[in-house]
């Protein structure tokens, strides 16, 4: 992991905090633009059909999409809903890890698309295709995410907000607690941990979708599992929110040169 990127990416949030606080008409705006921003990502990494223009009239109006799957229309929705949940809980002061938001953010996503599963741990095995790695067994899914939300609360004020937020949503996905929806739940965590923080949402966008899945897939291998491309990814995804945030708001960038990284 580059501590030169950490730098960065820090730099670029104490420029932002400089401009910060927002009117509440600011606010608003970017709340909206950020949440059918990442709506449309997430959803577009797991194969939903809905672009980003779909998306937002979906959400901002109401409409949906002649020809389009209902179901892709379902996780949009959903997707909207855990996200405003998420946003809430980043903003109700100090951070701490619990089950019971992880399985709000879950039933919010899922209950339009399978109640019967929304906010459930799921009972059976699951297989991911295309990698070597088996998630654990259904019985070990509930001790695993006690020891998660312990993990997280004990890591949450030693490791950089950034590494926290792509651990917990690594781990997430390793465990693979539920039936679907994982990966988005995961990524709504992890920004669950940066808004908190005062970072920019990180979205990964769908044409990083093979960078992401390797680097996901280098951190579950059995021999020598790496964490590095992963959080790198996260980094480098936080970092265009960022520059992204500076470029609505004309907040000048910070400097770029050598000296500035050493200061």
């Amino acid at each position: 992991m580059s501590d030169t990127l950490l730098k960065q990416i820090d730099r670029y949030a104490e420029a932002i905090r400089k401009h910060r606080p927002l009117t509440p008409e600011e606010s608003k705006e970017l709340d909206a633009y950020f949440r059918i921003g990442a709506t449309y990502a997430s959803n577009a990494l797991e194969g939903n059909s809905l672009t980003l223009s779909e998306t937002k009239v979906l959400l901002e109006d109401g409409i949906t999409v002649g020809g389009k799957p209902i179901r892709d229309c379902y996780e949009a929705t959903g997707h909207a809903r855990a996200y405003d949940y998420m946003l809430e809980t980043a903003r109700g002061g100090s951070l701490q890890f619990r089950e019971e938001d992880i399985l709000q953010l879950h039933t919010l996503f899922y209950s339009g698309i399978d109640p019967a599963h929304a906010g459930r741990y799921r009972e059976g095995q699951v297989f991911i295709t295309g990698t070597e790695y088996v998630p654990p067994m259904a019985e070990e899914v509930p001790g695993q995410m006690a020891a998660l939300m312990d993990e997280l609360n004990q890591k949450k004020d030693t490791l950089h907000p950034v590494v926290l937020a792509a651990y917990a949503h690594r781990r997430l996905v390793d465990i693979h607690p539920f039936q679907d929806g994982n990966g988005r739940t995961a990524r709504l965590l992890m920004n669950l941990i940066l808004v908190n923080r005062g970072y920019c949402i990180a979205t990964i966008p769908p044409i990083l979708r093979h960078d992401y899945i390797t680097a996901l897939q280098q951190a579950q291998r059995t021999r020598n599992p790496t964490d590095t491309p992963f959080v790198n990814l996260i980094c480098q995804c936080e970092l265009e929110a960022q520059k992204d945030y500076c470029r609505l708001f004309r907040i000048r960038l910070p400097e770029h040169s050598k000296d500035a990284m050493e200061r």
